[in-house]
């Protein structure tokens, strides 16, 4: 009853720019969290930004000065502007958020999206 969807992933080279955008939908009452992850082969997933609902980010010290997370909560959106790529920012990127939703079987939980590719090359 919650849906999260990513798109914008694709394929740059280095010191290039993508933006990632994630909708969530459904039954949604409030969204707390939203932030965005990524899992490069063979590696465990990380977190690479969140930011509250009032807006407060956090981003992963090695995308500082190079990603900017932000969230428009009439919209239920969350957006991540990743600028100067390097190939070690290749992985699949995921969107995922805290909902609160009074229809669902828990009524706050973690939802995720299915992930969008992001390739750098040098």
């Amino acid at each position: 009853q919650v849906q999260v969807v990513e798109s914008g992933g694709g394929s740059v080279q280095a010191g290039g720019s993508l933006t990632l955008s994630c909708l969530v939908s459904g039954s949604i009452f409030s969204i707390n969290a939203m932030g965005w992850y990524r899992q490069a082969p063979g590696q465990q997933r990380e977190l690479v930004a969140d930011i509250t609902r009032g807006g407060r980010p956090t981003l992963r010290d090695s995308v500082k000065g190079r990603f900017t997370i932000s969230r428009d909560n009439a919209k239920n959106t969350v957006a991540l502007q990743m600028n100067n790529l390097k190939p070690e920012d290749t992985a699949v990127y995921y969107c995922a958020a805290n909902v609160w939703c009074t229809t669902c079987p828990r009524e706050v939980d973690d939802y995720w999206g299915q992930g969008t590719q992001v390739t750098v090359s040098s």
